[in-house]
C-alpha cells in the first residue's frame, strides 16, 4: 500500500471510547499493575474535566482472578475461566472505583455478551442506559460478562475486548475509538523480533486482504486479543463512522496527547458518515458464522449500484442462519462486502442460489419478495475500487 501522509487529527472529540487490553493492565506480569491503572485513570480524568464523555472497555477481570486464587495462567478451561471471571470481575472494579474516587468521579459497570447486543431491544435498552450515565457524569467500565458469555466455544468471542468496544462505539455513536494495547500501533513487521519494523501511522482504508497481509498473531498468553482482532475490530468501528486510533497504553500520557490533536499510534479514518441506527444495529448483531459467497456481477451491484442482494448471484452459503438473521455477504476471495438481514434462512438459500428470482417460491417452498437481502436492510463494508479488483 502506498504511503499516504496522515491527515490532521481532530481536537473536538466530544465522546470516546477507551480499550485497555489485558497485557497492558498487567504489563507483562500475571497480576493487573496498579501503576498502569493509575496513570489511564489519570488520563480519563483529565478528560472527564474537559467536558469530555469517555467508556471504558476495560479487560483484566480473568487475570485478577487468576492472581487472586493463584490459578497458573497455561490453564484455559472455559468453565475455569469463567469463575476466574466472576471472582476477578470484583477485584477490578473495586480497583477502578477507588482509582476513580481520587478524582472524585463515579464508575458504573456494564457486564455485556453478544447476546446482548444482538437483540433489538436489548441494544436499545443497553444504548439507553450507557447515554444515561454518561448524562450524568459517570464513566461507564465494560467489559464482556465471561460469567454467562460461552459465545468462544463456537468462535464468537469479543476477542479480548476488541470487538466489544468496536461495538460500543458503535452503539452510542461515539467520536472516537481508542485501542491501547502493549505496541505503539500497527507496525511494517513484528516490532518484538524485527528491529527494522516501522510504525504505519495512518491506514486510508482497512480491507480483509489488507489485515491479512500485515497483522501478526491473533493471540497472547495474557489476552485473547492481538493486531489482528484490533483490525478487524477498527474495520467494523470506521465502517459505522467511528475514527479509530491504535496506540501503546503505556506510553506517557498518549491518551491526552491523542485528545488534544497530536499523531499518535495508528490512525483508522471513517469510512464515511455516522449510520442510521438501525443500520448500525445490523453492524452489531453480525454473526461470524452466517456468511454467503457471491460472484463478481453480484459484488459491483451491491457496492456500485446500491442495489439488493439477489439469489442469481449467490454461489455458496456458509454456516447456517434464519430468516430476520444479519448475515456477512463475502466476495469471490472470501472478502467481506455487506452484512445485511435475510429474507431467508439458510437452507432456502442454498436451495434457490445461482437461479432468478421468479423460481423462490418453487425452489424453496416459500416466497418472502425477490431479495435475499434487501438494500433497505444492508451495510456496504466496501469501496467501489475493492469491487473492480475482485
Amino acid at each position: 500500500m502506498a504511503q499516504i501522509q496522515r491527515p490532521a487529527v481532530r481536537k473536538d472529540y466530544a465522546r470516546i471510547v477507551v480499550k485497555a487490553g489485558t497485557a497492558m493492565l498487567t504489563d507483562g506480569s500475571d497480576q493487573l499493575d496498579l501503576g498502569v491503572m493509575t496513570a489511564l485513570v489519570g488520563q480519563i480524568a483529565s478528560l472527564h474535566e474537559q467536558g469530555k464523555e469517555i467508556l471504558l472497555v476495560s479487560s483484566g477481570a480473568v487475570a485478577a482472578g487468576r492472581h487472586a486464587m493463584g490459578v497458573a495462567r497455561n490453564d484455559h478451561d472455559l468453565p475455569l475461566r469463567q469463575v476466574l471471571a466472576a471472582v476477578g470481575q470484583g477485584h477490578l472494579m473495586h480497583t477502578y472505583e477507588q482509582l476513580f474516587a481520587s478524582h472524585r468521579i463515579v464508575v458504573a459497570q456494564a457486564l455485556l455478551s453478544r447476546r446482548d447486543i444482538t437483540d433489538r431491544l436489548g441494544y436499545l435498552n443497553i444504548r439507553n442506559t450507557l447515554l444515561g450515565l454518561l448524562d450524568r457524569g459517570v464513566v461507564p467500565i465494560i467489559n464482556e460478562n465471561d460469567v454467562v458469555a460461552v459465545e468462544e466455544l463456537r468462535g464468537e468471542a469479543f476477542g479480548d475486548n476488541d470487538t466489544l468496544s468496536a461495538l460500543v462505539a458503535n452503539l452510542v455513536d461515539s467520536d472516537l475509538l481508542v485501542m491501547l494495547g502493549e505496541v505503539e500501533g500497527l507496525y511494517t513487521a513484528d516490532p518484538h523480533v524485527d528491529p527494522d519494523a516501522e510504525l504505519i501511522p495512518f491506514v486510508e482504508r482497512l480491507s480483509k486482504r489488507y489485515i491479512e497481509s500485515v497483522a501478526g498473531p491473533s493471540l497472547d498468553s495474557r489476552g485473547r486479543g492481538g493486531m489482528t482482532a484490533k483490525l478487524e475490530a477498527a474495520r467494523l468501528a470506521t465502517a459505522s463512522g467511528v475514527q479509530v486510533v491504535v496506540a501503546g497504553g503505556k506510553s506517557p500520557d498518549a491518551l491526552t496527547r491523542l485528545a488534544s490533536g497530536e499523531a499518535v499510534g495508528t490512525l483508522f479514518p471513517p469510512m464515511g458518515s455516522k449510520m442510521e441506527s438501525r443500520k448500525r444495529w445490523m453492524l452489531s448483531s453480525l454473526s461470524n458464522r452466517a456468511e454467503i459467497v457471491v460472484d463478481v456481477g453480484a459484488v459491483r451491484a451491491l457496492v456500485n449500484k446500491s442495489s439488493s442482494l439477489l439469489p442469481a448471484g449467490i454461489t455458496e452459503v456458509l454456516g447456517r442462519f434464519d430468516r430476520g438473521d444479519t448475515i456477512s455477504i463475502l466476495g469471490p476471495d472470501r472478502s467481506q462486502v455487506a452484512c445485511g438481514i435475510t429474507s431467508y434462512g439458510s437452507q432456502e438459500v442454498d436451495k434457490i442460489k445461482g437461479h432468478h428470482s421468479h423460481r423462490i417460491g418453487e425452489l424453496a417452498g416459500s416466497h418472502y419478495g425477490d431479495e435475499v437481502v434487501h438494500r433497505n436492510n444492508m451495510v456496504i463494508m466496501q469501496e467501489g475500487s475493492d469491487a473492480d479488483r475482485n
